[in-house]
Formats: C-alpha cells, sequence, structure tokens
C-alpha cells in the first residue's frame, strides 16, 4: 500500500464545506432536511445545515470501515435506525466524508427509496472506483484519506499517579 496521502485540516474542510454548499445552491436544489451519515459525515452535514439554511438535520449511523482499507463485507445500519415517515415526501440531501466504494451511500439511497421526494448527496471526496456517483463533490482522490477528526487516535483518561482513571 502506497504511504502517500490525502490530508484534510480543519480549515481546509470549513473552505470545502462552503464550496459544497454553493455547488448545491447553484445546482438550485433546496433541501428539506440533510441526512448525515454517521461517522464521517456528521460534521460535513452540520455545515452543509449551515451553510444552507437547512436547520431539519437527521443522522443516520453506517458502519463499513473497520481500519484503515479494512472493512465489513457490506455496510451495516445501526439502530437508531431513522423512521421513514419522517422523511417521506421530503427533498433529501445525503452528506458523506467519502464515497470510496460507494456501498454506503448506495445503501442510504435505497433507505430512502420511494419515500422522499428527491434523494441527492455530497461528499469531500469521490474515489473513482465509486460504484454509486454523488451529486456534489468537493475534489476527486485515490489516496487514502486523513481526516482532521479521525486521524489522531481515541482520547483517554489521563492517568493518576501512574493509574489510568
Amino acid at each position: 500500500m502506497s504511504q502517500e496521502r490525502e490530508r484534510l485540516d480543519y480549515q481546509t474542510f470549513g473552505i470545502a464545506a462552503r464550496e459544497l454548499a454553493q455547488q448545491v445552491a447553484d445546482s438550485g436544489y433546496q433541501p428539506d432536511i440533510v441526512l448525515s451519515i454517521a461517522r464521517g459525515g456528521l460534521l460535513l452535514g452540520g455545515a452543509l445545515g449551515y451553510a444552507l439554511g437547512v436547520k431539519n438535520t437527521f443522522t443516520m449511523s453506517v458502519e463499513f470501515y473497520t481500519g484503515v482499507n479494512e472493512r465489513l463485507a457490506m455496510p451495516v445500519v445501526l439502530p437508531p435506525v431513522p423512521n421513514k415517515i419522517d422523511l417521506t415526501g421530503l427533498k433529501v440531501l445525503v452528506a458523506d466524508d467519502v464515497a470510496d466504494t460507494g456501498k454506503t451511500l448506495k445503501l442510504v439511497r435505497e433507505f430512502c427509496g420511494d419515500y422522499v421526494a428527491e434523494v441527492r448527496s455530497a461528499v469531500l471526496y469521490e474515489k473513482s472506483h465509486s460504484i454509486e456517483k454523488p451529486d456534489y463533490v468537493w475534489r476527486h482522490t485515490d489516496l487514502w484519506i486523513e481526516f482532521p477528526w479521525s486521524v489522531e487516535p481515541p482520547v483517554k483518561a489521563k492517568s493518576m499517579r501512574g493509574q489510568t482513571l
């Protein structure tokens, strides 16, 4: 595996989110709701919601990646699952960090199915081999991406007198 990686910092993330929001606005699409795919799409979904003036936001937790280039066979929706009744008839903007294989975006689009009026997706990055093509993309890359919120290990309690709390 190549050691070269795509790196995104928080400042550039802010620029990327605004540029994605501008793409959505310029296309004439006015979503009623932003549906963030957790965890990677949480920050982007919030940023897009603010930038587009969309206050109605939902989250759908989908597990797929288990490590660097390690994933489950298929993405799995984790509870709580959004109620389709809450999405019925709405124009939905799905937000995620990356369309890598595209399987997660495909799963969420299929989940929305015929319940919503329209569903479009916005991602920070799209990889060339993605089976699901997002409607709005900030950048294209085939490198592993280091996001500022996931590059550091989880925070642990500091130890007191040599013992971990």
